[in-house]
């Protein structure tokens, strides 16, 4: 089962100071280059991989989408995202990641933010997800970056603007050893998956999605000049974001 560290206390109440996690999109300043990759919502029909406080979802609603399934682990995020969602076109329910079921040719679109990299068998979910697309459809993610997830120290701390950069700082070590990773972030003991970029791409063209984008994101001038705390992202990119379609 994935591991459901957003409902550790300590983790959660430290993840929910996150700007990310007060000020929703907005807050998360990926938010402009990951909403460039997305189709126009109206009535398409959305699954959310680990919605968390179910930003996404609302906003995708607000934007015409037809219906949004949003899923997480963490009974703590969906409660919240329950209490803040008005009802309508989302539906929230808990769902292990590891072991996802969804009908075939269900939806127009997958997005997941910064979920994927938690997934031990990511083989088995990205299948899923390519079963659950029509023909055409869409997969919108976020992961942290692989150099990120590289490093078998403990140490890191979160930036301000929601990525892992802006603290103690491990060189990369064991690029290629793929697999499990412990970090205390927030709380001690989380468990990241380490995987290359290439292992990313691969195992989605071997799916039979067809690659439309891939970024190592980083901010822009722009951002870096309204918080210049976020030049550090320039070192080292945080986040990889990655279009494709079934």
């Amino acid at each position: 089962m994935t591991q459901n560290i957003y409902d550790n206390e300590a983790f959660f109440a430290g993840y929910s100071r996150l700007p990310r996690s007060i000020e929703g999109l907005e807050g998360m300043p990926e938010w402009p280059a990951l909403r460039a990759l997305l189709p126009a919502m109206a009535q398409l029909r959305v699954v959310d991989l680990g919605c968390g406080f179910g930003w996404f979802c609302r906003w995708a609603a607000a934007e015409g989408a037809a219906r949004i399934l949003g899923l997480d682990v963490s009974e703590r995020m969906l409660a919240r995202a329950r209490v803040e969602t008005a009802p309508g076109a989302v539906t929230y329910r808990r769902a292990d990641l590891e072991q996802l079921d969804l009908p075939a040719a269900s939806f127009d679109l997958a997005y997941s933010a910064l979920a994927l990299h938690y997934i031990e068998d990511l083989e088995g979910l990205l299948a899923a997800v390519h079963r659950a697309l029509v023909p055409g459809g869409r997969l919108v993610f976020s992961v942290e970056h692989p150099i990120y997830t590289a490093p078998r120290r403990p140490g890191w701390v979160e930036s301000a603007g929601g990525g892992p950069g802006d603290g103690k700082v491990w060189p990369v070590d064991a690029y290629l050893d793929e697999g499990p990773r412990r970090t205390d972030w927030l709380a001690k003991g989380v468990i990241k998956q380490h995987r290359t970029i290439a292992t990313y791409l691969n195992l989605l063209i071997r799916l039979g999605f067809a690659l439309t984008h891939l970024e190592e994101w980083g901010p822009t001038a722009a951002q870096i000049a309204l918080h210049p705390h976020f030049a550090v992202e320039r070192e080292r990119p945080p986040f990889l974001l990655v279009a494709a379609v079934r």
